[in-house]
């Protein structure tokens, strides 16, 4: 396809587009991330525990034993409060999605319109910059670009893009400027769900969610098997009425359904979301706020993060006698001719005077990869514009000017003539320098105390940038990172293997091209790290993806907006720790808490297993079991979860849980054997063994509440009262329908006893067992608070 004449530039008219709209040719096609209120009562109301827990009511009320189907309240009202959240979470998503919209540049009636990328109709002409996602399958008709497509097949290297070539939507223009017109829209484009499938492609590694699955995989093995053989049991075996065969057998299997547990890892998600979006940051992915829980290296873009990416020209220096108004006059015809519209051109165009004297032959965008960019004036030769290192690339010949200026931490570009041997990107010939272009980007505010307080946090950072490695390492010391002094030029490494030991030895990376910014967050994962990466440029999103959470600036690139799990919308990385907060918040404080939804699972699975063997009935009926579900569970642990917790997390969040609910569900099984034979022994009517049986119970789930409320400060104590006393309260209170009495003379002191007994067990189990189970960091997290009680 040849080079359109310059009339067709003046792309659609109003009519045409019009047409064009009423034919449905439009880009007006999305698939949303977001679910719709369809959906989210769906996945809230279709569960596998909900079925279970719904298949148990049914079997009650089928035989009339409704005063027992109390608990299904507690799962519809859990299914009202997990829609209510997740509607509120997703409209809060949704509003501040707004903010990020995004836009293209269009040409119609011969004037360029600036319009929202689902308002581009078939035959549209774009003008497509560096740094821009392409929102439709375009053909190239003027000029050329470099492209992106490696999140469309996986090759990082850039593709040229020149007249009658492809532009495939949802890559990215890597450098230059281009006008392209569009021959697909909608669904139709090749990437019309690129941008989804991106951020679904790597998934978020949630610990909290895989446990889950899990925990009901396993208990849809077996809860239905030990249900009919229970029934059988007392049906058939003990010949129990079918009324309580069937409560008998549905409360063991009630039990070991951990029904809220699934319920408060959504709900302090979801809560998380909505706390970050009212300080300005938008969550993409839900789990990722989990992610940044176990983060313990972050990896930082100097432009744009630390720094606050409003380049400015400080000082030019001519070079070899070059006289200063020639200079100008020379840089102003090339940033007249120069297409390019990254930040650091914006600072020049500010700066120097534009004028367009000189006729432009080629024009060589500038490139991120090879550092310069490059113009051929007609009878003048070739001027580049870059990276000083990649202009002069003999040390010995680099101007003391260029040191001077890295050491004051400003950005230098060399400008300079050279000579060019092909079209297509060349290696610069005789470069001869003319000037040296010194750039200033000032610190953030607070960027001092937000590096040092991360670092207090047991993060290691790492700043990696594609500027001169002696600039950065200046940024960094001004910014107040430890490890300032230790940096590497990664544009002198070219094997793999030495890229990947240098992540190791060094804290600040300079001259980093993409594909190494990637290579060094992979090394730092295949150790054992979870990464984060910020950025805000095109070059950042190869290793923006690469990260476990990725984090981007909303005054960034769009393509780095859209990949990201997270946006800052004030394009502040001091924020960050306020994130980091909310993920240590809700892993911290679900793991203190899901071990008492987990008590209830395993002591009822072991219960009814001997239950199962021995021909016994199960000793706790459905209400029963709903008033622990309702005030120890429910209560405690909805008020803990929400509760401010900065600790860094160092354990495993399934194994912690259960090594937790163990001791507590072994003593339950151990007091309900211990009282059924003193029982048996003393003669005691069903009444009691069974009230104290509960009491015993209850006080056994109390110690994992107060456990999680250790340390104690008033709003725990509070927390730990009020369920301890408010659980006997309501079991008093309610007793005719959970089918219990009160403590009598015959059961009182054994309640203390077994009580004392059983806690001065738990202690013990602390010290000597679990001692020896778990790692040292969670020894000190998990168990020394419960010691010192």
């Amino acid at each position: 396809m040849g080079s359109l004449p310059n009339e067709k530039l003046k792309g659609l008219s109003r009519q045409e587009v019009e047409i064009r709209g009423s034919q449905g040719q439009t880009n007006q096609y999305t698939t949303k991330v977001t679910k719709t209120n369809t959906q989210i009562i769906k996945d809230n109301l279709f569960t596998l525990f909900n079925m279970l827990n719904f298949s148990i009511a049914i079997s009650l009320s089928l035989v009339g034993a409704f005063s027992n189907m109390f608990f299904i309240l507690i799962i519809i009202m859990n299914v009202l409060i997990g829609i209510t959240i997740e509607i509120r979470a997703r409209n809060t998503v949704e509003q501040l999605s707004i903010v990020t919209k995004a836009q293209v540049t269009v040409v119609r009636d011969g004037v360029n319109k600036l319009i929202d990328s689902e308002d581009i109709v078939l035959d549209d002409i774009l003008i497509l910059s560096a740094g821009e996602q392409i929102p439709a399958d375009a053909i190239v008709i003027k000029d050329k670009v470099e492209a992106n497509e490696s999140l469309l097949t996986g090759e990082s290297d850039l593709v040229e893009k020149e007249v009658g070539d492809e532009l495939l939507s949802g890559s990215f223009i890597s450098s230059g400027k281009c006008y392209a017109q569009v021959h697909h829209v909608g669904k139709d484009n090749y990437g019309n769900q690129l941008v989804n499938e991106v951020k679904t492609h790597k998934p978020v590694k949630s610990e909290l969610l895989g446990a889950i699955r899990k925990i009901a995989k396993f208990t849809s093995y077996i809860i239905i098997p030990i249900g009919i053989i229970l029934f059988i049991e007392a049906y058939a075996v003990r010949g129990d009425s079918m009324s309580i065969a069937v409560i008998s057998s549905t409360a063991a299997l009630l039990g070991m359904l951990p029904k809220g547990l699934a319920l408060l890892i959504v709900l302090s998600l979801a809560t998380a979301v909505i706390t970050l979006g009212k300080k300005k940051i938008l969550v993409q992915e839900m789990h990722s706020v989990e992610m940044l829980a176990h983060v313990d290296v972050l990896c930082l873009d100097k432009t744009g993060t630390i720094t606050e990416g409003k380049m400015k020209v400080q000082q030019v220096s001519p070079l070899n006698g070059m006289d200063l108004t020639e200079l100008n006059h020379l840089i102003g015809n090339y940033i007249s001719a120069s297409e390019d519209n990254n930040n650091t051109m914006q600072a020049l165009r500010k700066h120097f005077n534009k004028g367009q004297i000189y006729d432009i032959k080629k024009v060589f965008p500038f490139s991120s990869e090879k550092k310069w960019g490059a113009i051929t004036f007609e009878n003048q030769g070739t001027f580049v514009i870059g990276a000083p290192e990649r202009i002069i690339t003999v040390d010995e010949d680099m101007p003391e000017a260029v040191l001077r200026a890295q050491e004051r931490g400003n950005r230098v570009l060399m400008f300079g003539k050279t000579e060019m041997e092909s079209d297509k990107y060349p290696a610069l010939k005789n470069p001869s320098p003319m000037a040296i272009i010194e750039l200033r980007d000032p610190i953030r505010k607070n960027a001092n105390q937000t590096l040092d307080y991360l670092k207090k946090q047991g993060i290691d950072l790492k700043i990696i940038s594609g500027d001169n490695p002696l600039t950065v390492s200046t940024v960094a010391k001004q910014a107040g990172l430890e490890n300032y002094d230790k940096y590497i030029d990664l544009s002198k490494l070219t094997e793999e293997a030495e890229v990947r030991r240098a992540v190791h030895q060094y804290s600040v990376f300079g001259r980093v091209s993409p594909q190494q910014k990637r290579l060094l967050v992979k090394e730092l994962k295949d150790n054992g790290h979870t990464v984060a990466m910020t950025g805000d440029g095109v070059n950042d999103i190869l290793a923006l993806r690469e990260a476990d959470c990725s984090i981007a600036m909303a005054e960034g690139d769009s393509a780095t907006r859209q990949i990201a799990n997270l946006v800052l919308l004030e394009s502040d990385f001091t924020s960050l720790p306020a994130v980091l907060f909310e993920g240590r918040r809700v892993v911290n404080n679900l793991t203190k808490v899901a071990s008492i939804f987990f008590i209830k699972t395993i002591y009822s699975f072991i219960m009814a297993v001997i239950c199962a063997i021995s021909l016994l009935a199960f000793p706790f009926i459905p209400i029963q079991i709903t008033l622990i579900d309702l005030v120890i569970e429910g209560y405690s642990s909805f008020f803990l979860s929400f509760e401010a917790n900065k600790e860094r997390v160092t354990h495993n969040f399934l194994y912690t849980v259960l090594n937790n609910a163990l001791p507590n569900a072994l003593l339950v099984v151990l007091n309900t054997i211990v009282i059924y034979f003193i029982s048996q022994s003393q003669g005691w009517s069903q009444l009691e063994t069974t009230t104290l049986m509960y009491y015993v119970l209850a006080g056994i789930s109390i110690f994992a509440v107060i456990k999680a409320c250790m340390p104690f400060n008033w709003y725990r104590v509070f927390i730990a009262v009020t369920t301890s006393v408010g659980f006997y309260v309501a079991a008093y209170l309610f007793k005719s329908i959970l089918e219990i009495g009160t403590l009598t003379a015959n059961t009182f002191s054994p309640f203390i006893y077994l009580i004392v007994i059983s806690l001065i067990l738990r202690i013990i189990y602390e010290k000597m067992i679990l001692n020896h189970l778990i790692s040292p960091s969670e020894k000190i997290n998990e168990v020394t608070p419960f010691i010192k009680s």
